[in-house]
């Protein structure tokens, strides 16, 4: 079966290559339709690794997906054969501590697709099991079930928050999460978010969303943009999704006394943070680390109407073209929010 592999640092391949399609009592079997590039992709196609994550043997990339289930197993009631899903790409021990928790996205054990060393889904057909497998209405569009998985990022996000309604935001941030983040912010009762970045392309697509207030730091400040946004009171939730170690000040300086920050993106490095600061002003920190228990209801959010990703789809590949689609990704072009691949042959992605 062919797939999209990445065999070494900036080494891709589309080629044949064993991958497990055992169904079991619990699993189904799925067609692969849309995948969407992340960025955790591109990250171990140019540097091999991510943290601890280090791509050691060919590993299949992608995790963004959806698709048509063409198998069911013995013990699955939630699905059959032909509907269309979006899957959510980490399966937890449902036995584990964290599991029990609720909190199973930082469970140890957790099994995630295109994650050294487990593959991803750039390949026509993958099992998975069926209570991570959810059913898409009839208007969410395959596309569009491929974007669920780094929405539920900004719904975890906003969930960590906290939103009252009639809350002002900040994320600091416009690429895919970042713009993630705000719609789930606007989503979950926020009244407005500043979204700050330095890409005045990305500012503009942020800026086609009602409630989302551009600001382009390389013009001005962001705590200007916040107080004239707050009457100089400051946000009541910032995210930080650049992962920019340089914009900590920044979030301290902006959020309100008895505010959240809520820490999204990744820095490369250790990052120094004004501890007093933030205990002077009882600050609340939260940390997010992908997502648990949001998955079904972000794609209720997208099936209401209320949250239109459709915009976000900067350019989608075939299957056939998969090498050219991170090719392009890796170069980051500021206009690009998501690319998508198609690999169902001969298929739209409707």
């Amino acid at each position: 079966m062919q797939a999209l592999v990445l065999e070494h640092t900036k080494e891709l391949a589309l080629r044949d290559i064993d991958l497990p399609l055992s169904v079991g009592p619990d699993d189904v079997k799925i067609a692969v339709h849309t995948v969407g590039v992340c960025g955790s992709d591109v990250h171990y196609y140019v540097h091999g690794g991510i943290g601890d994550y280090i791509v050691r043997e060919p590993m299949v990339l992608g995790h963004e997906g959806s698709g048509t289930v063409v198998e069911v197993g013995s013990a699955v009631t939630n699905l059959k054969v032909g509907d269309r899903v979006c899957m959510e790409p980490g399966v937890p021990d449902l036995t584990s501590r964290a599991s029990k928790l609720g909190i199973y996205n930082v469970d140890p054990a957790v099994v995630f697709w295109a994650t050294p060393p487990v593959h991803g889904i750039l390949t026509p057909f993958i099992v998975h099991p069926a209570a991570f497998t959810y059913r898409m209405p009839d208007n969410v569009s395959f596309a569009e079930g491929a974007l669920v998985e780094p929405f539920a990022i900004g719904m975890q996000a906003a969930k960590r928050a906290g939103i009252v309604p009639g809350d002002v935001a900040v994320v600091t941030g416009c690429g895919t999460i970042g713009i993630m983040i705000a719609l789930a912010a606007l989503a979950g009762g926020c009244s407005k978010v500043v979204v700050s970045d330095i890409s005045s392309e990305k500012l503009k697509i942020a800026a086609q969303y009602p409630g989302i207030v551009p600001v382009d730091v390389s013009k001005t400040t962001l705590a200007d943009a916040v107080n004239e946004a707050t009457g100089n009171w400051g946000a009541d939730v910032v995210f930080e999704a650049s992962g920019n170690a340089r914009v900590y000040d920044d979030i301290l300086r902006v959020v309100r006394p008895g505010g959240a920050i809520v820490l999204v993106g990744l820095p490369a490095d250790v990052v120094p943070f004004n501890v007093n600061n933030a205990i002077a002003r009882e600050v609340r920190i939260e940390t997010v680390f992908r997502y648990a228990n949001v998955y079904d209801r972000a794609l209720a959010q997208i099936a209401s109407g209320k949250v239109d990703l459709k915009p976000l789809i900067s350019a989608t590949f075939p299957f056939s073209e998969g090498v050219a689609a991170f090719e392009r990704a890796a170069k980051a072009l500021p206009a690009d929010i998501k690319l998508q691949i198609v690999v169902a042959q001969g298929d739209s992605n409707g």
